[in-house]
């Protein structure tokens, strides 16, 4: 089968790879309709994250059609049309009793090994995610191996398009349970930094939530003018202005905002120190949103972060949050949790998630799309692989 996989920093290729097989009675193989680039893929592409071997079969983001089901798979059957969230969870482990799905602990044996870690309880397995997360082969591709398919794969109506449940496997959910856990409400408001998917997913469930007033935070000016047109936020562009964070306070009668959402992550650009103390492999993520966001923040309010964070930070302002009073609510997605709800949410057009596709490109495109997507080209906010689409 073709499928895109990992060559080394700003390296990947689509190649012909060994077709898939089931190997535990709960597997499926699923043929890919539509699979997308993430922004956590660009950690990967950027060679951010440990444990990437070359050859590794990226990709946590995909949906498509059952092929084969083991003999134990009870909740799809051959033919099912189905989107595959991209934690893979057992459904029965302690965490995963609790709908903490991406703590599972029974899918992912990659972690303590990576860091010599033996005794380290991993958390859930991820596609496409290093071996830190397991190893598993990722869905851009035409192909895939989708282990515990009674914990996760969600059947969806032939009468939505792919577009218009693909995310359910990844940002969707994730902007869902960021704003969740920011507790948005009727009333509330909120700042989000960073106008990716993610973010831009936020903005949507922001707005779904009731919140009164939206800030969103980015240097991209297409980005921020979407993010004003489709989801009424309030843009502010940090390229423009020295402190973000100071006219969110002055927006919000000097108090800050309810809630602020991190949906940039560890490689947002930090300061002079913290670029050198990183390159050097003396820390392992910039603070320069986190303390945007608890600067925003109003005292007792939330910091909610989806966007990935790796080892120790620099300058974390933590006797800022201490004296606010502020909660911090992160982690990985329970995706499996919210695509339910979600699904039902696009059935009715409440959430359109699909608006922020900018680019189709078949699978074979799929490098050119990585680059567009990592270099910010032709105003790409989101990119949608097909295999074997017509270019």
């Amino acid at each position: 089968m073709r499928a895109l996989t990992y060559h080394g920093t700003q390296d990947v290729r689509v190649d012909n790879v060994a077709d898939p097989v089931l190997q535990h009675p709960q597997d499926i193989l699923l043929r890919v309709t539509a699979t997308a680039i993430c922004g956590s893929d660009l950690h990967l592409y950027r060679g951010k994250v440990p444990g990437l071997k070359e050859g590794d079969i990226l990709g946590h983001e995909f949906m498509g059609v059952v092929e084969e089901a083991g003999p134990a798979v009870t909740r799809v059957k051959r033919g099912d049309r189905v989107v595959i969230p991209f934690v893979i969870a057992c459904g029965a482990c302690y965490f995963c009793e609790r709908q903490l799905f991406a703590g599972c602990e029974t899918t992912n044996d990659g972690r303590g090994a990576i860091l010599n870690k033996k005794d380290l309880r991993p958390g859930a397995a991820m596609f496409g995610y290093t071996h830190l997360y397991g190893g598993v082969p990722g869905g851009q591709a035409e192909f895939v191996r989708v282990p515990m398919a009674n914990t996760g794969p969600i059947g969806v109506p032939d009468a939505l398009s792919d577009p218009q449940v693909l995310f359910l496997s990844d940002i969707l959910p994730t902007g869902y349970q960021a704003v969740l856990n920011a507790e948005v409400a009727p009333g509330t408001s909120v700042a989000i930094f960073g106008a990716g998917p993610v973010g831009l997913m936020s903005a949507a469930c922001a707005r779904l939530k009731g919140a009164e007033k939206i800030f969103i935070v980015d240097q991209h000016e297409e980005r921020l003018r979407f993010a004003a047109e489709q989801y009424g936020a309030e843009p502010i562009n940090f390229a423009k202005m020295d402190d973000p964070a100071q006219a969110i306070i002055e927006a919000t009668q000097f108090r800050g905002v309810d809630a602020s959402i991190d949906a940039v992550g560890f490689e947002a650009k930090g300061s002079a120190v913290e670029t050198v103390l990183t390159t050097l492999k003396l820390e392992g993520s910039s603070g320069e949103v986190l303390r945007q966001a608890i600067a925003a923040t109003r005292r007792g309010g939330i910091v909610s972060v989806p966007g990935v964070y790796a080892g120790f930070i620099h300058a974390f302002l933590f006797g800022d949050a201490f004296d606010k009073g502020l909660q911090f609510r992160m982690g990985q997605t329970h995706v499996q949790r919210y695509m339910p709800e979600l699904l039902e949410y696009i059935g009715l057009g409440t959430l359109r998630p699909e608006a922020i596709v900018t680019h189709h490109l078949t699978l074979d495109e799929a490098a050119r799309g990585y680059e567009m997507f990592d270099k910010k080209q032709d105003g790409c906010r989101k990119i949608i692989l097909t295999p074997g689409m017509s270019a």
